[in-house]
């Protein structure tokens, strides 16, 4: 069956290329919707797209020709992304696309890569930049935009752009050729590891699967707290076990895995169960031991291994970290419950570990008493270590309970 890609492209600066890729997808028998995203401040289009730059600039909020005359490469740049993320949306919910591919430098991967990233998981997105070899982060954030290195600039055809360009073609025709084998869609839910919390969360997951779930877990690496966020927002999922709240240490602290200020506040939107603890809330991560900063240096610093330096949150922030999660889970509208792990958050937050420290739990747990909203957000407080096989029992538990009632 023939598929419709669409083709977001600079056609001022980039016009043969992209008529290269669109030639290419329709001698696969499909169709291409070419999009021009380019404002004419360079030259006029190579060829008459089926959307016009003037269109994608109205539905961005702004004009092509003020564009023209001002010049501002910056301005026009986030016009022309809205736009082309508005455009994008409207024909994806008409049901007027099948997948979406783009060729560009900085700008021209910011503009399509603003569009796919507006679409849904699962859809097929293809972004060939000569931005792929580095942090893609901005680009990708927490979707599943494929990036495809250009290796040399987008630059013109020549023997080895056409092969790559070649390459992100078939990537993105077979993609959304392909059919997905039907499989047993199970409600899902979802829950967040680390490595220092890995056996409360498999044992976890292995007991919700035992029960008819499907389990995602999210690795606590900011863009994994923010990716489960965006799924729960979108209503994919029917339950939360969110075991592994480091994120937060990273995001008041100044670590490198914070998931944002809104970490905790779409499951409490949602209405959805949740079950709620502290895991690696004793630590706070770093790059390689190096790259630890200065004011940190006189710390409880713990080589994770030689790329992750783990620092021990103490007392004054752990109390911060305890008031943080209390107040967002006030914030819920559904059934929660919030495990406290008394005899140790971590791996390493046990007697005899690296990152005991009693003080600092206990300021933790204190601040959670203290400001847990307890007629909205159940408290269960086990003296148990998270890691404890009946621990993972407790709250796997609770939250097939709250799942039953709340069919």
């Amino acid at each position: 069956m023939s598929k419709t890609i669409l083709v977001i492209g600079t056609l001022d600066t980039k016009g043969t290329e992209f008529a290269y890729v669109r030639d290419l997808i329709t001698g696969r028998g499909h169709k291409a919707l070419v999009m021009d995203t380019g404002v004419g401040i360079v030259g006029k289009p190579a060829f008459e797209a089926d959307i016009r730059a003037e269109e994608v600039a109205a539905a961005g909020g702004g004009s092509l020709a003020e564009m023209q005359e001002k010049r501002d490469r910056g301005t026009a740049l986030e016009i022309m992304g809205k736009g082309a993320k508005e455009l994008a949306l409207k024909l994806h919910a008409e049901g007027k696309i099948d997948g979406v591919i783009s060729l560009g430098g900085s700008g021209g991967t910011s503009i399509a890569t603003t569009a796919m990233k507006a679409l849904p998981v699962g859809f097929p997105k293809v972004m060939v930049s000569t931005m792929a070899s580095g942090d893609v982060s901005p680009y990708v954030d927490v979707k599943d935009v494929t990036m495809m290195y250009s290796v040399v600039d987008v630059a013109g055809l020549n023997r080895l752009s056409r092969q790559i360009f070649a390459n992100a073609v078939g990537a993105v025709c077979g993609m959304a050729e392909q059919t997905v084998p039907a499989g047993e869609d199970k409600p899902l839910i979802t829950a967040t590891m680390f490595g220092v919390t890995t056996p409360c969360v498999n044992a976890v997951r292995e007991k919700l699967e035992a029960n008819g779930y499907e389990v995602l877990v999210f690795h606590a690496t900011g863009s994994g707290g923010r990716a489960m966020e965006s799924l729960i927002e979108a209503g994919f999922i029917a339950g939360v076990a969110d075991i592994t709240t480091t994120e937060w240490c990273d995001e008041l602290v100044g670590g490198v895995l914070s998931a944002g200020p809104n970490r905790l506040e779409a499951a409490a939107k949602a209405g959805i169960p949740q079950v709620v603890s502290l895991g690696a809330l004793d630590m706070v991560n770093f790059g390689a031991m190096d790259t630890v900063p200065e004011k940190f240096k006189d710390r409880l610093l713990y080589k994770h291994n030689p790329s992750v330096t783990l620092m021990r949150t103490i007392p004054e922030e752990t109390a911060q970290l305890g008031k943080i999660i209390a107040e967002k889970l006030n914030q819920t509208t559904g059934p929660t419950a919030l495990f406290v792990p008394l005899k140790g958050v971590s791996m390493i937050d046990a007697e005899g570990q690296p990152f005991y420290m009693p003080e600092a739990d206990e300021a933790l747990f204190q601040a959670i008493r203290d400001n847990l909203d307890t007629s909205k957000v159940e408290l269960i407080e086990l003296d148990m270590h998270i890691n404890d096989p009946e621990f993972a029992e407790a709250m796997a538990n609770r939250l097939l309970e709250m799942l039953k009632s709340h069919q």
